[in-house]
């Protein structure tokens, strides 16, 4: 599996997690009434032809239709996300963390699986920062055992940080010229080793007495694997889409 130099020099190219754009549009009728000062006969007919005119034609030439259309489609991709995340072990937070890129992913099993990978990339990297700060920290606090299993928390986040990385760039450049199984391959090896890593993280607290900070990075690596196990999920998930007959 690839290491070292070869993940340090890639870059992530996806915008980042609140990039995400609304996906509901809103059309707003304004109607404002005036006083009518005279009520003349003629005027008064001539004003209910043109409401039962309004009536047999409503609105044809406002794109009314098409905003209904655009916001189906929309829905369309939601439900397509929804459905996707049932096939996930948190099916909730999928769906929460990739709806906000309805948009963007639509209904590709694809792009869904580089959208994930890209949100589980940016909760990695969130959380190597936050422990690569509280270990600093830690080396002047009385406590060397929850020091030293911050420094190993930082490297084994670092490592996973590596290969999801190596997978959102094997996902944005996949080679039709390649074995789609071999390209993917990859990308499930990768991914897997990252839950492991992030996994290998609160492994290194057990002997580590209780404590505020003992118990807030354990919830934070929690949350974060949760994220990639969805992610590692819907990578299976669009694999078996793309090679069964």
């Amino acid at each position: 599996m690839p290491r070292g130099r070869y993940f340090s020099t890639m870059r992530e190219e996806w915008p980042s997690e609140t990039g995400g754009r609304g996906w509901v549009g809103e059309l707003h009728f304004l109607e404002s009434l005036t006083t009518m000062r005279t009520q003349r006969p003629s005027f008064l007919l001539s004003l209910l032809s043109a409401a039962l005119l309004l009536h047999l034609h409503p609105f044809s030439t406002v794109g009314y239709s098409d905003s209904n259309t655009n916001t189906n489609t929309n829905t369309n991709d939601i439900e397509f996300i929804r459905t996707s995340c049932g096939a996930t072990l948190y099916p909730e937070l999928c769906y929460n963390s990739l709806s906000g890129y309805a948009n963007a992913i639509q209904q590709d099993p694809a792009q869904l699986a580089r959208v994930a990978i890209s949100v589980s990339l940016s909760k990695a990297r969130h959380m190597a920062n936050y422990v690569s700060n509280i270990s600093r920290q830690a080396d002047y606090g009385a406590e060397p055992r929850a020091a030293a299993a911050l420094h190993d928390c930082f490297s084994v986040f670092g490592d996973a940080v590596d290969q999801i990385r190596g997978s959102l760039k094997q996902m944005r450049r996949l080679n039709p010229g390649e074995s789609f199984r071999f390209q993917m391959s990859n990308v499930q090896t990768w991914m897997s080793a990252a839950l492991t890593n992030e996994d290998t993280c609160t492994d290194g607290f057990e002997d580590v007495p209780d404590g505020p900070t003992k118990a807030e990075v354990c919830h934070r690596v929690v949350k974060v694997t949760e994220v990639t196990s969805n992610a590692l999920a819907l990578v299976n998930s669009f694999v078996e889409k793309a090679t069964t007959p």
